[in-house]
């Protein structure tokens, strides 16, 4: 429930395949239709594992694998050198050693040469340096992969960087060029936030499709299996202008499923704008994504700041057949973070583009578990349907993940760029409100507000399902760089408030919504 790095060790993977290990279909690099009959083989595996029993994997890694420690694993490194593909095409896949949290190992495989065939372990892959040196003999026995990362000269045509790794349950995780690491994109969410707890299936085989020597796409294929669902998942990765993933997952349910989270993201968000709560850290700010953002069916655009709350939060954004979402990470300076080591400024943004499949009415959930540390992903968000999913159920689900930096593809019109609340009362007045009132302002900023004329007039436009407005008013910002709009809030006893908010321009709306729920406990 809390993302990559809490949920690291839960990897459910065991090397089970029933798919001949060599193929005869005698080309020399893979056609798209010997990939979709592989694919297509990949699929009716998942519908037969969902039509049995299931069957948790059984630990199989050698005990002085399972028991290393974190800093003997970190000394056992991929030699670059023995990386797949390596001086046959643009791309180039490294592996990742079994042990330590990774004790169910993955099979891989990969399609070449019109055939398919097991890409086996092998120690001399590895470096075994420091206190992991002993454990080069340990792992002749084949112990499998714990999984794997895609290269690729996304920054220089000198040097292949890191653009794609698949590694633990069902996660993966994407950089676009100039960015590192941050918030992880998942194959499937089980019943996130729900009182029995949540369920993790995991990724337990790929194929790796080879690509042509100069190509800028490559192809994953994957099989997933749980306790609730078994999947078939094809990965098409493009790396242009922009990085983007086409999916197309097949699942299918073995058990019925209380809620099923499409094209799920996870982040982490420590304390920022929005907080309410002080943090003792020279930072001023610490998270991997700063808000989730949502184009509408109707061609609105939402946005909605993120919080680590005092209680776990569950907030669902409805729609029907929504045309994107996505966590954002939109400021984008060093100075808003100050952080020389995680370099917060170059964490990706990531947006989901449903193209087809069983998308219909539901909402982008959005759940937020309070976290008392930035190692520990507290931030998920997904599509969740409201058909429920049933044992026997089959869905399948089509869309594309593209990675940015704070600007979603279309074009969406000017946008939030601070959220702040505080105690609602006048400085110096003797009759203080009640502790309950809340300022908040809201500031707006982009080119659509830049072009307005001088004299212009905005006006503000909010609703609050519950709670009292007051003193609601827009006015530009004296240094020209954008709007703000202001507002009292007085709650209705302990009733969450939520609030949206727009400036509109001779009644045309010339912002995105600001969408926010206020909950009284949280001071």
């Amino acid at each position: 429930m809390t993302g990559w790095r809490r949920w690291i060790g839960l990897v459910l993977a065991v090397a089970w395949l029933a798919i001949p290990a060599h193929g005869a279909w005698g080309a020399a690099s893979p056609s798209n239709a010997q990939v979709e009959t592989l694919f297509e083989q990949v699929a009716a595996r998942a519908r037969a594992a969902a039509g049995s029993p299931y069957q948790a994997p059984q630990a199989t890694l050698p005990e002085p694998l399972a028991e290393i420690t974190y800093d003997q694993y970190r000394s056992i490194r991929f030699r670059p050198e023995k990386s797949l593909w390596r001086g046959e095409a643009r791309f180039e896949v490294q592996f990742f050693h079994p042990g330590f949290l990774f004790r169910h190992p993955v099979s891989v495989y990969e399609l070449r040469d019109g055939a398919v065939r097991e890409v086996a372990f092998d120690p001399a892959m590895f470096r075994y340096d420091g206190d992991a040196s002993a454990l080069a003999g340990v792992a002749s026995r084949d112990p499998g992969f714990a999984g794997f990362r895609l290269h690729f000269p996304i920054n220089t045509e000198s040097y292949k960087d890191e653009v794609m790794v698949f590694l633990g349950a069902s996660y993966f995780r994407l950089v676009g060029p100039g960015q590192v690491y941050g918030l992880s994109s998942r194959g499937i969410a089980i019943d996130t936030a729900e009182p029995a707890g949540e369920e993790f299936p995991a990724f337990r085989a790929f194929w790796l499709v080879r690509p042509e020597s100069g190509a800028d796409t490559v192809t994953v294929l994957a099989l997933l299996d749980g306790p609730s669902v078994a999947g078939a998942y094809r990965f098409d990765l493009h790396v242009g202008a922009e990085v983007t993933v086409s999916v197309d997952k097949r699942l299918f349910a073995r058990e019925d499923v209380r809620k099923l989270g499409v094209a799920p993201l996870t982040s982490m968000y420590f304390f920022g704008d929005a907080s309410v709560r002080a943090y003792d850290d020279f930072r001023p700010r610490v998270h991997d994504s700063e808000g989730l953002m949502k184009h509408g069916s109707t061609g609105e655009w939402l946005w909605r700041p993120l919080s680590n709350p005092r209680y776990l939060r569950v907030s669902s954004l409805r729609d029907e057949r929504p045309r994107g979402f996505g966590l954002v990470q939109r400021r984008r300076e060093f100075g808003a973070y100050l952080d020389l080591e995680a370099e917060y400024h170059r964490r990706p943004s990531q947006w989901v583009v449903p193209l087809g499949g069983d998308w219909g009415r539901g909402g982008v959930e959005l759940i937020e578990i309070p976290t008392d540390s930035e190692t520990h992903d507290n931030v998920v968000a997904f599509w969740a349907g409201d058909r429920a999913f049933r044992r026997g159920d089959r869905r399948e689900y089509r869309y594309r993940l593209v990675v940015f930096d704070d600007r979603p593809p279309g074009q969406p019109p000017a946008r939030v760029t601070r959220t702040r609340s505080g105690w609602g009362a006048v400085p110096g007045v003797a009759d203080s409100p009640p502790r309950t009132l809340r300022r908040f302002i809201v500031d707006f900023a982009d080119r659509e507000l830049e072009q307005l004329p001088a004299g212009a007039q905005l006006e503000p436009r909010i609703d609050a399902r519950s709670g009292k407005i007051d003193d609601l008013r827009a006015r530009r910002l004296p240094d020209g760089s954008g709007w703000r709009a202001s507002f009292l809030l007085a709650p209705e006893g302990g009733r969450p408030s939520d609030l949206r908010l727009a400036l509109l321009h001779q009644g045309r709306p010339v912002t995105e919504t600001w969408t926010y729920v206020w909950y009284p406990d949280e001071r």
